[in-house]
């Protein structure tokens, strides 16, 4: 059953013009660059027929490029099709992700009248986000980010804050840490920002390497693990999911799954793919507007996908931190030629973070443990 459907209301448009975005690289990677914008009709046809699965938690989350482009009244359309088709009494719950450059009171009254789940994308601090995230014309942007955040606030609309991790975020994660306190953002997430398909790694000048990723996780942990001690620290997934492992629960972010599963990426023309890492021609499923949904997971190019996933090196299994680590996410992997196997580019800061931090770790799934059984 699909739980999750991740929509592209306006494909990969957008009112700001990152240095390092990965969907502007994957956009020229395909046959049609940008599907423009969704028709309603196909937005019927996708809460039609995710609901039409019967009962259970189902979760819409709208993302893009920037899916607020596609206006206020596509989303009241999208809440109109999802009372009429909701007949198995669905919970549903709604989540847009936002690059937060416009935002009105019309935008927040609806967002907090439907219980939608904001994700905001800052990277850092003024200056360090400003670096990278621009608007069209090159101007800064954090100011009005940081407006929009104080409207979600006025109107109590739940939040997050999504973090891209260049080069210069993890240089400087110490700074970024206690301003995101300053801030009172309490719950983040920190995504390894990705450099363009096919091309060398750790080339740009946004571009992460394993030593400067593995520095930044254990800058991070360390902050935040004190502040654990101290009752205070602030929910950052990456950890909670290490947390959880240890505990013995599946992590709920997919890059620490180990192994990839269709996602059902859905773009504007209502096309179909596993990841939104993989949103090319080569990994379409089919289309909300034709197909069974049944289709999308039971293509061979879907299990193809699934499957690559699972080529691991030896050196991955047979590491003492294969466990935890499960080799990231695949978009990160590499292949060894000789092998058709695949090891994470981000091994070896991976594994000089478990080294530093994976006693820390432990103490907290154990503390965790110890207070679920009182």
């Amino acid at each position: 059953m699909l739980q999750t459907v991740l929509i592209k209301p306006a494909s990969g448009l957008c009112n700001m013009q990152c240095d390092y975005c990965f969907y502007c690289d994957e956009a020229t990677k395909r046959d049609v660059a940008s599907y423009g914008m969704m028709e309603i009709e196909t937005i019927e046809n996708i809460v039609r027929k995710v609901l039409k699965q019967g009962k259970g938690n189902i979760c819409f989350a709208f993302q893009g490029g920037e899916p607020t482009l596609r206006g206020l009244e596509f989303f009241e359309k999208v809440i109109e099709f999802e009372q009429k088709y909701n007949i198995y009494n669905c919970e549903i719950l709604n989540t847009l992700q936002t690059n937060g450059f416009h935002t009105d009171d019309k935008w927040c009254r609806f967002l907090k009248k439907h219980e939608f789940l904001v994700g905001v994308s800052v990277d850092g601090t003024e200056a360090l986000h400003n670096l990278h995230r621009h608007d069209k014309n090159g101007a800064d942007t954090y100011q009005k980010v940081k407006n929009s955040i104080a409207m979600f606030e006025k109107y109590q609309i739940e939040y997050n804050i999504l973090t891209v991790v260049n080069r210069q975020v993890a240089e400087n994660v110490k700074e970024i840490y206690k301003e995101y306190k300053r801030n009172g953002w309490k719950y983040q997430q920190y995504i390894t920002c990705l450099d363009p398909l096919g091309e060398p790694q750790g080339q740009r000048p946004y571009s992460l390497t394993p030593e400067i990723y593995g520095q930044f996780l254990i800058d991070l942990f360390q902050l935040w693990y004190k502040d654990w001690r101290r009752g205070k620290a602030p929910y950052i997934r990456q950890f909670e999911n290490y947390v959880g492992i240890l505990l013995g629960y599946p992590p709920e972010s997919c890059e620490q799954r180990g192994i990839c599963s269709v996602q059902c990426v859905t773009e504007a023309d209502g096309s179909v793919y596993p990841c939104d890492f993989y949103v090319m021609d080569a990994y379409r499923l089919g289309n909300f507007n034709n197909d069974p949904i049944t289709d999308f997971f039971e293509r061979k190019e879907a299990k193809q996908f699934v499957e690559e996933s699972k080529k691991w090196s030896d050196q991955c299994k047979h590491c003492e931190y294969f466990s935890l680590c499960r080799s990231g996410c695949r978009r990160s992997r590499v292949e060894e030629k000789d092998t058709g196997t695949y090891r994470n580019y981000f091994c070896e800061g991976y594994r000089k973070f478990f080294q530093v931090c994976g006693k820390d770790l432990m103490e907290i799934a154990k503390y965790v443990r110890e207070e679920r059984s009182f």
